[in-house]
């Protein structure tokens, strides 16, 4: 009982996750020992809120002020890509390949791979340290256990870069594909989750492509990670099933048609009972739709039944309002439902390009314009119930679509949502920040939200969102 309230199927599970946190944990906020190892950690992504371009130019300048950082210590050579001083210290001691020291315990494989230290770095000494590591011994699955948790962080994982604060904080290694290609030829496992999260959030698929390329979609060559995390680990089928979900929802049609031109099914219903084509069509994708109907998948055959509530969602994200009319019309059970399941969709509509016309259409239908959710994925009610978000613990938590609209600084919608009754000085629940704060957060980064920021400019910022 205790293991399955952690969310493991058995106490042998629970005690081997145990086992493997005390050996490789690794703790985000556990303070750096010492100047070199302060070095590297401003050097390297940690994937916590502190992932920031202003870490790495902090660490460039103390490099600068002290040359010697790097003289005797193989990780702060491999975060510096010194290869002239990373062969010299593997000539004396093979063995300091696997070396791990310090408070982050990474070997100085790990550190190479999750170094930003300098973004225009040469390729040739990057791969020649990965290459003379690779050959004294060092092991291209290394990984850790991101806090403590079941997320592991591999070596992979730092090459490609990625991950919820954006590529600017948190981008892909100047080499990613070079260097993942070398890790893979040396025998690292395709299947790294992490990795495939880290990435999903942009269209570009240049990971995706090494990775299927070495094998991510066939499973054959398992690493000592899913040996480890097996059976709780996600295998190489459910892997691409939930990227071609996420590709399906957010429009990335070129994913859609790499994943099914290497095998992941696209005809099956997903959980929800919903298929590849079905998902498509509600969320409006024509690109996805023509993607998969290009590589054949079979759609359900019309039936007679009656329509159902994805029926008007698909209309409503279409901005087709005489189709709207007529459903509501003919099936007034329908608005009934969305009222009561659909809360998430209007962040969720706000965060997609051009869908103006579909956040409209949600509140005139009697959607709250300020209700809070998720704006990556469509979590709520009846479509997805995930802890912690939408109405699965009774309360709506999130952002409403004001923050999203400010974040990525869509004028018009701000406009159109602020004329529809949305408050400017609600909070999310994730920041405690106002839209302008999501605004002003974005400027942080260096986007431009001067448009978004005078519209929003009478309302107070609060606590910036990050």
């Amino acid at each position: 009982m205790i293991a399955r309230e952690h969310g493991f199927p058995s106490w042998p599970r629970l005690m081997h996750h145990l086992a493997d946190r005390e050996e490789h944990l690794w703790d985000p906020a556990r303070p750096p020992q010492g100047r070199v190892e302060e070095f590297c950690r401003l050097a390297c992504l940690t994937y916590s809120a502190d992932d920031d371009p202003s870490r790495r130019a902090r660490a460039r300048q103390m490099l600068a002020a002290e040359p010697g950082l790097v003289t005797g210590s193989i990780t702060a050579a491999a975060a510096a890509a010194d290869l002239t001083e990373v062969s010299r210290l593997l000539q004396e001691d093979p063995a300091r390949a696997t070396e791990r020291s310090g408070s982050s315990a990474w070997g100085p494989l790990f550190v190479l791979a999750y170094s930003r230290l300098d973004p225009d770095v040469a390729e040739a000494p990057v791969l020649g340290i990965a290459e003379a590591l690779l050959e004294a011994g060092a092991d291209p699955d290394e990984g850790y256990l991101w806090n403590g948790g079941p997320s592991v962080f591999t070596v992979l994982t730092g090459v490609f870069g990625g991950g919820e604060l954006g590529p600017r904080r948190q981008p892909a290694h100047p080499h990613s594909t070079a260097l993942a290609r070398l890790l893979l030829e040396a025998g690292a496992d395709p299947v790294d989750h992490q990795a495939l999260y880290n990435r999903q959030f942009l269209p570009a698929d240049d990971h995706l492509e090494v990775l299927l390329e070495h094998g991510l979609a066939t499973g054959a060559r398992p690493g000592p990670w899913r040996q480890r995390r097996s059976p709780g680990h996600p295998d190489h089928v459910r892997a691409l099933r939930i990227q071609l979900r996420w590709a399906i929802e957010h429009g990335f049609a070129h994913r859609v048609g790499l994943l099914a031109a290497h095998g992941a099914d696209v005809e099956s219903p997903f959980e929800d009972g919903r298929t590849p084509a079905e998902i498509a069509r509600m969320y409006g994708e024509d690109d996805v739709t023509a993607v998969l109907q290009e590589v054949g998948t079979r759609h359900r055959p019309a039936t007679v039944a009656a329509p159902s509530v994805d029926d008007l969602v698909a209309a409503i994200f279409r901005a087709d309002r005489d189709a709207v009319d007529a459903l509501v019309q003919e099936h007034p059970r329908l608005l009934e439902m969305l009222r009561e399941q659909g809360a998430n969709l209007v962040p969720w509509a706000a965060a997609r390009e051009g869908r103006r016309d579909s956040v409209r259409l949600l509140v005139e239908l009697g959607l709250t314009v300020d209700a809070l959710g998720r704006s990556d994925v469509p979590v709520d009610g009846g479509w997805v119930q995930e802890a912690g978000w939408g109405r699965s613990d009774g309360e709506l938590r999130g952002h409403s679509a004001l923050h999203v609209a400010a974040h990525r600084g869509d004028a018009d919608l701000v406009r159109t949502l602020l004329d529809l009754g949305a408050d400017p000085e609600l909070l999310d629940t994730d920041h405690h920040a106002t839209a302008r704060g999501w605004a002003e957060h974005a400027a942080a980064d260096g986007e431009d939200r001067s448009a978004v920021l005078e519209l929003l400019g009478g309302f107070s910022a609060d606590e910036p969102a990050g």
